[in-house]
């Protein structure tokens, strides 16, 4: 039997009971569709989360306290000791080769007060430096100086959520003034807004290091994090070695799993937060996978229903000379012409699915080749996997037998 003729019966055969063909691919259409939209919204997650990312720049290292060691039967969690000190920033400034920045941070939240209108945020003292390491840019005004942390300047750089919340949205608030626990201060610039995954940077005002060290956390060597800056991003691994064994020294400890740091840089981050995609998108995609099993079976069920349907139309083949393997063809194919043709539909469902996720929440998608490839490809395993046992059992049938059935 030609191909070509083992193609026409198998569209003769599907086409002769459209409502049941329908039904038994709907598992199919449903399966793949779903696949392909929760890879599309894993993906496209992933793509917005690492782009965002990366545009706070790939060359920035953050150091926060660890664990300190002490002879106390409370042990101190980690982040939460005072561990980094005013001086180990000078050191890292001055000491370490290729690090083009460094900013102390110290942050707490206030209530702040702007006229009539109040919210409650995080204050971040800095050095001047910051904007470069984070990478931050203005909406409106200027960044404070070094002369205004010399003289310990009440100036206030504030995140777009933050002036939205205080003056309105859009409006520019520099030249006006707001309280932070009650201690006046300037406003003198707006940061553009990060959004997305990014949108905490938006909610935060960032004030002089010398300035809130005075007038709101009080004056400490302590502080809270420091965050620096690479001058080549390629060389940042060595850079956090060399940090790492300067702060280990400084600090007097020999056993680096005592350390009371940690040292973190953005590609660190970067790879966390696509292996942490990634799971979540294998997981998602399982999930929705399992109605592919339920698909599967369906075509298991509708090509035995045929099988049976269809005896005396196998007993004639057989005898008038078909082969085992001719009568094991067609039904094969039927159930992967079943399954390819509930792939593309569910890969035309999926897509639209993916679609109208980003248009009525804005949840970035993103649909790749591969996934559309590997839907086609898993239709097809399916067709053969749940075809093959009916299509055998159609094959092994005693000629005889079929003909005398009524």
């Amino acid at each position: 039997m030609l191909i070509s003729d083992v193609f026409n019966e198998t569209l003769k055969a599907i086409s002769s009971n459209k409502l049941r063909s329908g039904l038994t691919i709907l598992g199919i259409v449903i399966g793949i569709g779903s696949v392909i939209a929760m890879i599309s919204i894993g993906s496209g997650s992933k793509a917005s989360i690492e782009s965002q990312l990366q545009s706070m720049g790939t060359n920035m290292i953050y150091i926060t306290p660890g664990m300190q060691m002490n002879f106390s039967p409370v042990s101190q969690g980690r982040g939460t000791a005072q561990s980094l000190t005013i001086d180990d920033v000078k050191a890292i400034q001055d000491q370490v080769v290729g690090v083009s920045n460094v900013s102390p941070i110290t942050t707490r939240r206030f209530q702040v007060i702007a006229k009539s209108q109040n919210t409650n945020t995080q204050v971040i003292g800095v050095y001047p430096s910051y904007p470069s390491i984070q990478n931050i840019e203005l909406e409106t005004g200027l960044f404070f100086t070094e002369n205004d942390l010399k003289e310990n300047a009440k100036v206030a750089i504030l995140g777009s959520l933050t002036r939205d919340d205080l003056f309105g949205e859009g409006y520019n608030p520099v030249g006006n003034t707001i309280k932070i626990n009650g201690i006046i201060f300037k406003v003198i610039g707006v940061m553009q807004s990060k959004g997305g995954a990014l949108s905490i940077v938006d909610d935060q005002i960032l004030i002089p290091y010398t300035t809130a060290q005075r007038y709101l956390t009080g004056v400490s060597k302590y502080v809270s994090s420091i965050y620096a800056q690479a001058e080549n991003e390629k060389v940042i691994d060595s850079i956090k070695e060399d940090i790492e064994n300067l702060l280990l020294q400084r600090h007097n400890i020999f056993d680096t799993s005592m350390a009371d740091f940690t040292i973190v840089t953005q590609k660190d981050i970067l790879d966390m937060a696509s292996t942490i995609t990634d799971t979540l998108t294998i997981l998602l995609a399982s999930i929705a996978g399992i109605s592919l099993l339920v698909g599967g079976i369906g075509i298991m069920n509708m090509m035995m229903t045929s099988v049976n349907e269809r005896f005396r139309e196998i007993g004639l083949r057989k005898a008038v000379g078909a082969k085992n393997k001719e009568i094991t063809l067609q039904f094969l194919m039927e159930a992967i012409f079943l399954s390819l043709i509930g792939g593309v539909i569910g890969i035309l469902f999926g897509i639209a699915l993916a679609y109208g996720v980003t248009f009525f929440t804005s949840l970035p998608t993103e649909i790749s080749l591969s996934s559309i490839l590997l839907a086609c490809g898993v239709s097809s395993l399916i067709g053969m996997a749940f075809g093959y046992w009916p299509a055998k059992k159609a094959a092994d049938l005693n000629p005889i037998q079929t003909l005398r059935y009524e």
